[in-house]
């Protein structure tokens, strides 16, 4: 189970979306996973990543407490990958963030052949999972399905604003948020990476993925749906 099993969206729309992440198992392996935490972090930076997470302290794009209002405007938007890998502080979730099913798939090779002894999974479409494990020869060991939203779904807001806040498994990134966003930009006052990039801060675990943010919102401000 993870929080990542509910992003919202088809299975396209996940095709620049894959999500890998470790985790140790409390009494049983996580009293030297530290060091294998950080390993499995590091060994996903050659790949290339959007996001990389901590699930106590963030992600490689963070809020921060000295801020005025014309910040926005000049905000340096570069994520700081190291300092997720050097922030780690004892165990947690870490997650490794893709926009590409080759990058994904070369990184659960990387981190099948190191062996560190944690549990991964990745969080993608189905078939997308499934090709990252071939590609890295091991077998599926089992899937997490969502069955979506039930209930009164009318009163659900849109598909794109739910495809983006969606993508924060804790609900740090509102529906309210999402539609402000999208709206800024088809009003030009952000382009799609800068309203991305927004949304990327607000999320508490790291797997905020920003190259589908900013399709999305882009879709969204040319009015296209799902």
């Amino acid at each position: 189970m993870t929080n990542t099993l509910h992003r919202f969206g088809s299975a396209e729309s996940f095709r620049d979306d894959f999500v890998v992440f470790a985790m140790c198992s409390k009494g049983r392996n996580d009293l030297d996973s530290l060091p294998k935490l950080k390993r499995f972090l590091e060994l996903a930076l050659p790949f290339k990543p959007v996001n990389l997470g901590d699930a106590i302290h963030g992600g490689a794009l963070r809020p921060c407490r000295n801020m005025n209002p014309v910040s926005h405007w000049r905000r340096d938007a570069t994520p700081d990958f190291q300092a997720v890998v050097d922030g780690l502080t004892g165990p947690t979730t870490v997650a490794a963030v893709f926009d590409n099913r080759v990058a994904a798939e070369d990184f659960v090779k990387a981190v099948k052949d190191a062996d560190l002894g944690l549990s991964v999974n990745v969080s993608t479409s189905i078939d997308g999972a499934e090709q990252c494990c071939f590609a890295a020869g091991i077998p599926r060991h089992s899937v997490g399905y969502s069955l979506g939203f039930e209930g009164a779904t009318a009163k659900l807001p849109g598909s794109k604003v739910m495809m983006l806040s969606t993508m924060c498994g804790h609900g740090m990134v509102s529906h309210s948020l999402a539609k402000k966003l999208i709206d800024w930009v088809r009003e030009g006052r952000r382009t799609p990476e800068q309203a991305a990039s927004y949304m990327t801060r607000f999320c508490s675990c790291g797997v905020f993925n920003p190259t589908r943010a900013a399709r999305i919102l882009a879709e969204a401000a040319r009015g296209e749906s799902q």
